[in-house]
């Protein structure tokens, strides 16, 4: 791996670190906080020093170094982790982004927040002295009142129990006792007497004692175990190490890059025992092969407990990874975007390929084509499927933003997520979290109201906003949901008309009320706050869905909350389309928004209705909506669409068939036409377009409605009367 590459897996680990990192954070907050959750943060913090010290990377290495120093005060129970600790890591956590940020920029060796630095550092610092203070006062009382005592998490503890034989065998174990002494201070030694037996079986030849020894040794513990080569075989020793080594060893098995599977070996790696000790351990459980290794360890005294744990536990992480890495490969996106554009115009070529086959009418060239198209279906949806992932990526960035902004408004909000599985092409996901934030911040600022007007109303002191996220009739719906004030209609209606978006003589329908909320500068805000109220923000959040082929609706009852339904298309490259043709020109209709085709009678329509089994349908006309000729033939057809809720048809001449569409952006010229979505190419090498069925529908609802053509226009768009042609004046 070249730096540059070590350097893209450092800065994509660490986000996602941090992404953890903030996620338990937030979920221990106003809960019951637990020694796992802080190991958690602690290890993604010493995790990033070290993965940052390997390149130098001083900013980070110095401010987590910092953190890590808190967190192990957490972690020792020297001090105690509260609200205003879990905003001081968060804003830390944001601090390492805009860290990780400037390594990605290659500008790591200029702080991108110098205040922020400061501020952090030192409201770390106020803990880290804290400590030292309650040490220090602890160290004083001590010598006031005459009691030195050594620093017992330092020392070797050694267990040692000589084989009886040693005498016979020529050794004596007082020699071993003062070479010990050699390697350090002996703190402390107990003889250990039980096993003498009474003065008349006593055998002056055989050893009886064993000593238990306190070491104070810079050594290793290889190094002091060499000290009983000679006797270990017959001998029980036993070396424990210090607890001040505990972290040290439980730091180097996290630090293992490629940990070995068998726990004895990670530990083994990890420093806390040597290759005799696992020796012997692995030979215990081979004759008694009912205990647990881990707890042959523990009950051996030869490691710690928190050690095996934490070899365990990196163990587990280690069978994960090795599962993970056999299901997931890392792929560059834009090999993926590549894949896609190359499945395209596979899709293209065989459309090509069929309607060679079909004027050509060769049975064996038409089976190869039709086998061909079904395998180009299969690769299509593969590709697609890569591109897919989980609506959770944006989901989890929404606690935050709702922790952060009800603390800044005193607010009380529960947040609820629910689909968080659901799946989203990856380019939409990156453009729908600003629109999603947006209407986020909105809900907790104009939405929820104060703890003590909640109560007044009758409703409970905390708020509550509920994110849905799901399929539905081949789109992907993603709803905010607030119990809050509502939307004021009289409020929205009374500003529209200062602002000479609507004239007071205007029928507006409730969707129309709502959907003036959208337009540049609009808001009803009493008060501007550092979050909203300013009208900028909302008439770019449509903005945005609308590039994404998608519609937000808005539901509201004053007094009762709101709710905001994003629906998008599952995905912006290839679809099923439904191709038709009016007066020779062709469209496409996405196929999984048609629900039926049928003959239309010239007696069956009446006002832009038509009767379809009894059930009144409003319609549009193809060919008077887009200025086409004028039918020759008496025979039309409708397809019946739908798109979310609401159902219309579209007439057209004529009805050919399925196809798969790969679509094609429209050009700056045609950027704000509405009623077509994109377009995409035929097997004849023609070009056809891809009609925005939600549009039209809401033209079919609209232009069946009794509404005068002034009323129809009241709401002002960037393109004039004169700019407009035909009928598709009335889309606008």
């Amino acid at each position: 791996m070249d730096l540059n590459s070590a350097r893209a897996a450092l800065i994509e680990e660490a986000r996602d670190l941090l992404i953890s990192m903030e996620s338990t954070l937030l979920t221990m907050e106003g809960s019951d906080i637990n020694s796992e959750e802080i190991d958690a943060i602690f290890r993604v913090a010493h995790t990033i020093k070290g993965s940052a010290a390997l390149f130098s990377l001083d900013y980070i290495v110095i401010f987590t170094h910092s953190m890590e120093s808190v967190l192990d005060l957490v972690r020792s129970n020297e001090i105690q982790i509260d609200g205003k600790m879990i905003s001081i890591l968060l804003d830390c956590k944001d601090y390492l982004c805009l860290l990780i940020n400037a390594v990605e920029n290659k500008t790591e060796n200029i702080d991108p927040d110098t205040v922020s630095r400061a501020r952090l550092l030192a409201q770390l610092d106020e803990y880290l002295l804290c400590s030292k203070q309650i040490q220090t006062i602890t160290d004083s009382a001590h010598i006031e009142k005459g009691i030195t005592k050594k620093n017992g998490d330092s020392h070797w503890h050694l267990s040692l129990r000589f084989n009886q034989n040693v005498f016979i065998n020529g050794l004596d174990p007082s020699e071993f006792i003062r070479y010990l002494a050699t390697l350090g201070e002996i703190i402390y030694i107990h003889t250990i007497t039980e096993k003498i037996p009474t003065l008349d079986l006593i055998n002056t030849d055989l050893c009886y004692l064993g000593f238990e020894i306190d070491l104070e040794s810079s050594k290793d513990k290889k190094t002091i175990e060499s000290t009983f080569d000679f006797i270990r075989k017959d001998s029980t020793i036993r070396i424990l190490s210090p607890h001040a080594k505990i972290q040290e060893y439980i730091d180097l098995i996290y630090s293992l890059p490629e940990p070995p599977q068998l726990l004895g070996e990670i530990i083994l790696k990890g420093g806390s025992i040597t290759p005799l000790e696992l020796e012997e351990i692995l030979h215990i459980q081979k004759t008694e092969p009912n205990r647990q290794l881990g707890r042959i360890f523990v009950e051996e005294k030869m490691v710690a407990a928190p050690v095996v744990a934490a070899a365990l536990q990196k163990q587990k992480q280690s069978e994960d990874t090795k599962k993970s890495e056999l299901k997931f490969i890392k792929v560059e996106a834009g090999k993926l975007d590549m894949l896609i554009n190359m499945v395209g115009e596979l899709v293209i070529a065989g459309s090509a390929a069929n309607l060679i086959s079909k004027t050509n009418k060769d049975p064996a060239v038409g089976e190869a084509c039709a086998n061909i198209s079904d395998l180009v279906e299969k690769i299509r949806d593969s590709a697609l499927n890569l591109r897919m992932v989980q609506i959770k990526e944006v989901f989890d960035r929404i606690p935050r933003v709702i922790r952060d902004a009800a603390k800044n408004l005193d607010k009380l909000i529960n947040l609820k997520l629910i689909g968080t599985e659901t799946e989203l092409d990856k380019s939409m996901i990156e453009k729908l979290s600003d629109p999603l934030m947006h209407i986020v911040r909105n809900a907790v600022d104009h939405g929820i109201e104060l703890p003590e007007t909640r109560i007044a109303n009758g409703k409970p002191a905390h708020g509550e906003i509920i994110l849905n996220a799901f399929h539905d009739s081949g789109s992907v719906v993603i709803e905010i949901s607030d119990d809050g004030a509502g939307l004021n209609k009289d409020r929205i209606i009374k500003k529209a008309i200062e602002k000479k978006l609507i004239s007071q003589k205007s029928i507006l329908s409730e969707y129309e009320i709502y959907q003036l909320i959208f337009e540049a500068g609009f808001s009803t805000a009493e008060k501007v706050t550092h979050l909203s109220g300013r009208g900028v923000g909302m008439d770019v959040v449509k903005r945005n869905i609308e590039q994404l082929r998608g519609e937000v609706e808005v539901l509201s009852e004053e007094g009762t909350g709101s709710i905001f339904r994003i629906r998008l298309p599952l995905t912006m490259a290839i679809i099923d389309g439904f191709q038709v043709m009016v007066a020779g020109a062709t469209f496409v209709i996405p196929l999984d928004l048609v629900l039926e085709c049928a003959e239309l009678a010239p007696n069956d329509e009446q006002h832009n209705f038509v009767n379809l089994r009894g059930k009144v349908l409003p319609f549009v006309r193809l060919r008077d909506l887009f200025d086409l000729p004028e039918n020759k033939t008496i025979k039309e057809n409708i397809v019946v669409v739908q798109y979310g809720q609401n159902r219309a048809g579209l007439v057209v001449d004529k009805l050919i068939g399925e196809l798969q569409a790969v679509i094609k952006p429209l050009g700056r010229l045609f950027k704000e036409l509405k009623g077509i979505s994109g377009s995409t190419i035929l097997g004849s090498g023609q070009v056809a377009l891809i009609l925005d069925v939600a549009q039209l529908i809401q033209f079919a609802h609209k232009k069946s409605s009794h509404a005068t053509p002034s009323e129809l226009t009241n709401i002002p768009t960037k393109t004039t009367q004169e700019e407009n042609k035909g009928n598709y004046n009335d889309l606008v």
